[in-house]
């Protein structure tokens, strides 16, 4: 089972940092999500070592009026 590394910050800084052991990805997120408190605007990097880590945001979704990590930094395909 992976060990995902990550940070969770908001504007001001660094507010944890820590492991996550899930099966998946998806698992991950939600595991952070689930232990820390977590508000829109606040940042992620997360990854297994070896890779550079993934970076997301959490957003508001205007037409769901649900929050959810949205990838930040990605460049096109």
């Amino acid at each position: 089972m992976p060990r995902f590394r990550f940070a969770l910050s908001d504007i001001r800084a660094v507010r944890e940092v820590g492991m996550v052991q899930s099966d998946t990805f998806d698992d991950a997120l939600h595991a952070v999500t689930e232990r820390f408190a977590v508000t829109p605007g606040d940042s992620l990097e997360i990854g297994v070592y070896g890779f550079p880590p993934a970076r997301y945001q959490y957003v508001t979704l205007l037409d769901t009026d649900s929050s959810s990590w949205r990838p930040v930094g990605q460049r096109a395909a």
